[in-house]
């Protein structure tokens, strides 16, 4: 795709790195076919490449309409398109500078504005967040996850290891599904491992990133980056994300520090040791896990795991060798519409998404679906009443 980006809407750096991915478009279109939104509305500038013209157009110095953004913000950042991408494009690289010229060019109303940093801090401040999720029917786990925790801590006293994990214990999982965290510690500390646990204000990012706030997310990976480089130095073998969400902003962080002198190293270090938890165990003796269970089980793998991290089928892998059977899935690579905040924002689309999933995940009449990220699984949840876990739970 021929280029002639304007000067001054953004650093050299990401004008170089626009330029790079835009010329790497060769107009093919077989990313229509892998993009949710375009299936459901049929609107090629609801496609990535009708939104990767939009970008092009306005990184070319040419008006950015309200109507821009609306077609940038439809989009979940699910990254099938490059799964799909024969040319390797990008595109979720592209979306996030798109997303920040169009806002600085055509600001968004008021009232989104303060919907945006509202949900922002909402959702990084554990107080404010805890409080009002135990106001809600989700407060109804909690006796069942006290148990759950009595069992791990005990297993930890009689655990003299020498070995030791970093576990990104997630700003919203630790309340909306904290079994999830305890189920992935119990695991590790089977397999002779000492875990240590961030805190829950730890956020990684992502939310503030993909909500208007790239300078908070950008203080956020900093202090996440000279907390977990201690951890590394005191022995830490891993950095451990049981979230695939949470995983696929962390490996990101070496790309959104690239130019810091002060941190570019130090990031391509936190990404160099930072694995998904399937990731970690393909690499153990799971055999002390292995069983031959009759339960009908099927998996949802999310978009951050099998698009985001390039790791489709690592998960089914890893449960079919520990016994377990798994019901196939149509359309496994489509989203199921959570996308972090995309199902509050855009419920419509994120509602049919999540419809069409279920449809195709409860085809085999499971009795149980598991998952990888804990927004797919709170998504899920809400629309079905079989249950939706982590698939470490079942381990």
């Amino acid at each position: 795709m021929k280029t002639e980006l304007a000067k001054d809407l953004l650093s050299p750096s990401d004008t170089q790195t626009a330029d790079k991915i835009l010329r790497a478009c060769v107009h093919c279109g077989f990313c229509l076919s892998a993009c949710p939104t375009y299936g459901i509305l049929g609107d090629e500038l609801d496609s990535p490449r009708g939104r990767i013209y939009l970008i092009k157009q306005t990184l070319e110095g040419n008006a950015t309409s309200e109507n821009s953004l609306k077609h940038l913000d439809r989009c979940l950042t699910c990254r099938s398109c490059e799964t799909t991408c024969p040319s390797g494009v990008e595109y979720g690289h592209l979306l996030d500078i798109g997303r920040k010229v169009m806002e600085q060019q055509s600001p968004r109303a008021w009232h989104q504005r303060i919907v945006r940093y509202a949900l922002r801090s909402l959702l990084t401040s554990p107080k404010l967040f805890n409080f009002l999720i135990a106001l809600t029917p989700w407060n109804k786990h909690h006796n069942v996850n006290k148990k759950l925790q009595l069992q791990t801590e005990s297993q930890k006293d009689v655990l003299h290891s020498t070995k030791s994990v970093l576990l990104i214990a997630g700003c919203v999982q630790p309340t909306l599904a904290p079994n999830i965290n305890l189920s992935s510690k119990s695991v590790l500390y089977k397999l002779g491992y000492d875990v240590i646990e961030t805190p829950q204000s730890q956020c990684c990012g992502a939310i503030n990133h993909h909500l208007s706030g790239e300078d908070a997310a950008l203080e956020q990976i900093k202090e996440n980056i000279d907390s977990w480089a201690a951890q590394l130095d005191q022995g830490a073998e891993a950095i451990i994300s049981n979230a695939s969400g949470c995983g696929v902003m962390i490996k990101d962080y070496a790309h959104l520090l690239k130019d810091d002198e002060n941190y570019a190293a130090k990031a391509k270090r936190i990404v160099e040791h930072t694995c998904d938890i399937s990731e970690f165990l393909l690499n153990q003796d799971l055999s002390q896990f292995k069983k031959e269970s009759n339960q009908k089980i099927v998996f949802q793998s999310p978009c951050t795991l099998q698009h985001g991290q390039k790791l489709p089928g690592r998960v089914e892998a890893l449960l079919t060798d520990l016994g377990f059977t798994l019901s196939p899935v149509k359309d496994a690579h489509l989203c199921c519409g959570s996308a972090g905040t995309y199902s509050i924002f855009q419920k419509k689309l994120s509602y049919q998404l999540r419809d069409n999933k279920i449809q195709s995940l409860l085809k085999e009449a499971p009795e149980i679906i598991v998952t990888a990220n804990i927004g797919c699984l709170t998504h899920l949840q809400k629309g079905t009443s079989t249950p939706v876990k982590h698939w470490i739970e079942l381990l």
